[in-house]
């Protein structure tokens, strides 16, 4: 019954849930940008260099296999057909995603940051020993 207790401890600390939330919200999030990347970024890069599909650009390193049905020129086909490609398009449009990514995320901890950051407090005034003010006190005196 220890284990189960201990365990019930740790799920019911704040971190393992905000933890969870926070996978949770970042799976959504990342859906919304490979979608960003894929259908808004990727194509306008895709046409100026001439192709619709920039994912689709690779270097097909192995032979066709033997009874191969689909299209050569194909990335999806050959990938199926376990055929050896070096596929730098879809590397290419995966980095993009995750930089698109990054920069967000980067962006949304900037704006937490500056929202949370506690404004700087004015220094507070020098405390003035006892004794110098008393002399002070004295030097006015004597100055009437």
């Amino acid at each position: 019954m220890g284990l189960i207790s201990e365990f019930k401890t740790f799920i019911n600390r704040g971190n393992v849930m905000d933890l969870a939330v926070g996978v949770i919200i970042g799976g959504a999030f990342a859906t919304i940008t490979k979608s960003l990347t894929d259908d808004l970024i990727m194509p306008v890069v895709g046409y100026i260099f001439g192709g619709a599909d920039f994912s689709g650009y690779f270097l097909r390193l192995g032979d066709l296999p033997e009874g191969f049905k689909g299209n050569p020129n194909s990335y999806a086909d050959l990938k199926a057909a376990g055929v050896a490609m070096f596929g730098w398009g879809q590397f290419l449009t995966v980095l993009v995603n995750f930089i698109i990514l990054a920069f967000i995320i980067f962006l949304l901890v900037k704006l937490v940051n500056k929202v949370l950051a506690k404004p700087e407090e004015a220094p507070a005034p020098a405390v003035t020993p006892e004794d110098i003010v008393l002399l002070r006190e004295i030097r006015d005196s004597l100055k009437k």
